[in-house]
């Protein structure tokens, strides 16, 4: 294990020479996972717009959520930086490799953060505004610490990563309703099985690091299989609501059974199995039914309220 700056500035390798560039930075921001910030904020946006979208205001409120959420995965790896080096998959990450200083990282990561704040309560609303620094300071002040402790980070996990289409649709719809909170309880219920799925697979990497996970804390894995079943069994009433109060019609209702139940069986597949193979399908499921939702939910979408 690489020793860590004392001074908290710079974790540099002894004898390498740190060369910082513009990928290094990129790569903190995590994104491939804020693809889905991206995604589900704009879905939310249009989704919960009570007149023609603007593609101004939208654009703005997409950038400034994925602004806060890029500065919020800075700000998770500055914190995560010594058990990022113990596990494999992380350990060539710019701040466990040294490429970037501690120091720059938290301002990079704070600058992202306020000017994302400061962009969504200019171009949107103070409730959008609101929730995304609620996603800050649940995925930075709350979770990130608690991964060290306890299993049920993973849930508080999920809260952060659920408020993207709930930002959009208070950016357009100008308040909170039950159709927002249905895209959020269902981007919230889909993550759990899609993270047992990951902390099936790396779980010896886990354990290296010393995080509590449920693959870690209980080898043999039934509990981590129960809890990716129960949740994608729980998805399923969840993604039908749409249909039910009138954000997308019958297309859509159709549509999601069949995906909801996919996915449902993938995870019975893992909860029973629980082989390298059923979390991987139910890994690459989970991948594919979300976007696969979003699109027939836009698709079929009826602007009902």
């Amino acid at each position: 294990m690489k020793p860590a700056s004392p001074t908290g500035t710079a974790d540099v390798p002894v004898g390498r020479h740190r060369s910082v560039s513009t990928h290094d930075y990129v790569a903190l921001t995590k994104p491939r996972l804020n693809l889905l910030v991206v995604a589900t904020s704009a879905a939310g946006y249009y989704l919960g717009a009570t007149e023609a979208v603007r593609a101004v205001p939208m654009t703005l409120t997409v950038v400034g959520t994925a602004l806060v959420a890029s500065g919020a995965a800075v700000l998770n790896q500055v914190y995560e930086r010594d058990t990022d080096r113990l596990m494999a998959r992380t350990r060539q990450r710019p701040l466990p490799d040294g490429r970037v200083a501690t120091r720059d990282a938290q301002i990079f990561g704070l600058l992202l953060s306020f000017g994302g704040l400061a962009l969504l309560m200019l171009s949107s609303n103070l409730t959008a505004m609101l929730l995304a620094l609620a996603t800050l300071v649940v995925y930075v002040i709350i979770y990130t610490p608690m991964k060290r402790y306890s299993s049920l980070s993973t849930l508080v996990g999920a809260i952060p990563g659920a408020l993207p289409p709930l930002i959009g649709w208070a950016a357009s719809h100008g308040a909170l309703s039950i159709g927002g909170w249905t895209l959020f309880g269902i981007v919230f219920l889909w993550q759990i099985p899609h993270f047992m799925a990951i902390a099936w697979l790396y779980r010896d990497d886990y354990r290296s690091a010393g995080f509590p996970m449920l693959p870690t804390i209980e080898t043999d894995g039934r509990r981590t299989g129960q809890q990716a079943l129960l949740y994608a069994l729980a998805l399923v009433p969840m993604s039908l609501l749409p249909a039910y109060i009138g954000i997308s019609g019958w297309l859509y209702f159709w549509a999601s059974l069949v995906l909801s139940f996919g996915l449902a069986a993938l995870a019975a597949r893992f909860a029973l199995t629980r082989s390298t193979g059923a979390a991987r399908s139910l890994f690459f499921g989970s991948i594919t039914y979300l976007p696969l939702l979003w699109v027939a939910m836009i698709v079929d979408h009826v602007g009902g309220r």
